[in-house]
């Protein structure tokens, strides 16, 4: 490398103190090109810091008196991902040192459901809170507000059949398990005003917000807020950094240690949009039987990988320990190796069992090691920007005696879009007490293949192109794009592929059947 390619890589800095310090280094560069370099980037690095910091005092003196200590809390832990990622560069996982996880590691769910369950299962459920990560919009499927207030089935929302899972439980078995919602600043107030209604209801409901950290400009590394507002010019200009962030934000709130005082031992997180993420009575039976010296501190719900699967996080063992593996994190080199479904076979749910005592022990002791996801993203008015981020799973490898469980399918439905919507609004599943469970018509436990074009991507245009949903019981797969609407009572079996070109429309009559059919062209039904 040249003093030239030197000055070319950095010159990102801003350029008050760039010069000065090109010119210092020069020397340094000249006398000993590796140390001069080393010396050269350190100094980059630590202005870039200082540079930060400045700003992040600035913003802090526009905060409103009431938020003014939440939001430096914020900008203490966004302080330390800063200082990671402006040190840490490419994939951060050494590939050689990658090894398949120990036997033993990864317990198969059949084999925990056969110690059965206790005569006392209140006693286990009175120890557990149940966490649901409720950060998210409904942007993505075309609806404005938290994407847990969207109708998913019998105009239930996401948030109404957690509820009704947790009131049914309470109720079963005469227990007091809580509802937590973590929220963001997206969805907080919009939540809070929908939690009236569950007033009621025999669960008890608490919230917190996970941070709000400031967006980065990509060129600059400087915050692209000039206020702590949310509005106007600085809309765009906060997020929240990923459900990683649960374990700070949890202990900031107060709550970690309010629910420790109750007696309450485990939380079992979850995403609110995961509708097969309900307790599992057996997994946490499973915890609360360890001998108190090799209690299990972590667990994570794993299933089977599918080719639909592939990029999702994997387990593995690195430097002796249970380690989640982010596609993000592999070298390009070996991400083909990564997405193979006969050596890396399971995938991460998101369902985790964690102990409270322990993150509670691990974020006093700063001990909670969790990879950067850096997420660049482009504004609406063209800026680039980067996102640093921490995904809640990456801190398995620092609790103790962690554990997969390898769960049935049936607890990974996710609902992302409006294929996973028709599917989850179809006869394919019957409703009880807020949980989903296949047909027991289905002849095949798995669920089919639905792939719906952009003309139904909006919630809104999507409940417009079904007079009824179909008949799904035999279905194995669905494609359909274009201009494409369904009548009433339609039945659809095996594949079924549907077609409207560019200015065509297929109009499914009401009562149709299709079975292995692909269906073409323009057909219109008419009222007469």
């Amino acid at each position: 490398m040249t003093i030239c390619d030197v000055v070319t890589t950095f010159k990102v800095v801003v350029s008050n103190v760039f010069f000065p310090c090109v010119c210092m280094c020069v020397d340094l560069y000249r006398n000993s090109p590796n140390a001069g370099m080393a010396e050269f980037q350190e100094k980059l690095r630590l202005q870039h810091e200082n540079s930060m910091l400045t700003e992040l005092e600035k913003l802090l003196t526009t905060a409103k008196p009431s938020e003014a200590e939440i939001s430096r809390k914020d900008f203490e832990g966004f302080k330390k991902l800063f200082h990671r990622f402006l040190q840490e560069k490419g994939p951060s996982v050494d590939w050689a040192k990658i090894q398949r996880p120990p036997e033993g590691s990864i317990q198969p769910y059949e084999k925990i459901k056969l110690k059965g369950l206790p005569a006392d299962v209140a006693s286990s459920l009175n120890k557990l809170a149940v966490v649901k990560l409720n950060g998210g919009l409904g942007t993505s499927m075309g609806c404005k507000g938290p994407k847990s207030l969207i109708s998913v089935r019998n105009e239930n929302t996401f948030l109404d059949l957690t509820v009704q899972q947790i009131e049914h439980l309470n109720k079963s078995y005469n227990a007091d398990v809580p509802l937590v919602l973590m929220n963001s600043f997206n969805t907080d107030e919009d939540t809070k005003k929908i939690l009236q209604k569950y007033t009621h209801h025999r669960v008890k409901i608490h919230t917190f917000n996970q941070s709000r950290y400031p967006r980065i400009n990509k060129e600059s590394l400087l915050p692209v807020a000039t206020t702590m507002g949310l509005t106007g010019e600085n809309e765009e200009a906060w997020y929240p950094p990923g459900h990683g962030d649960i374990y700070t934000s949890f202990y900031n709130s107060g709550l970690l240690d309010k629910l420790i005082a109750e007696g309450k031992e485990y939380i079992f997180v979850s995403n609110i949009d995961n509708l097969g993420a309900t307790v599992d009575l057996h997994i946490l039976n499973h915890l609360m039987s360890q001998p108190s010296d090799k209690r299990c501190e972590f667990v994570m719900e794993v299933t089977d990988k599918t080719r639909a699967d592939v990029k999702g996080g994997t387990l593995t063992q690195f430097d002796g320990k249970l380690r989640l593996l982010e596609i993000a994190q592999v070298p390009k080199a070996h991400v083909d190796e990564f997405k193979s479904v006969t050596k890396f076979k399971i995938f991460n749910t998101n369902n985790l069992w964690i102990s409270l005592p322990a993150i509670k022990r691990l974020h006093e002791k700063n001990a909670m090691d969790m990879e950067i996801i850096v997420n660049p993203k482009t504004l609406d008015g063209g800026l680039n920007v980067i996102q640093l981020e921490t995904a809640v799973g990456a801190a398995m490898k620092s609790f103790d005696n962690a554990l997969g469980i390898n769960v049935p399918r049936s607890r990974f439905l996710p609902v992302k879009t409006s294929s996973d919507l028709l599917l989850v609004m179809s006869n394919l599943y019957s409703m009880n007490a807020g949980s989903l469970t296949m047909s027991p018509k289905r002849e095949f436990p798995t669920t089919p293949h639905v792939k719906l074009g952009s003309s139904f991507t909006k919630v809104r245009d999507f409940l417009k192109r079904f007079e009824s949903i179909p008949d799904m019981l035999e279905l194995d797969h669905l494609t359909v794009s274009g201009d494409v609407t369904f009548g009433k009572q339609v039945t659809l079996k095996g594949t079924v592929i549907i077609i409207a070109n560019h200015g065509d429309r297929i109009d499914i009559p009401a009562g149709a059947m299709l079975e292995n059919k692909i269906v073409s062209g323009n057909l219109r039904i008419l009222d007469h």
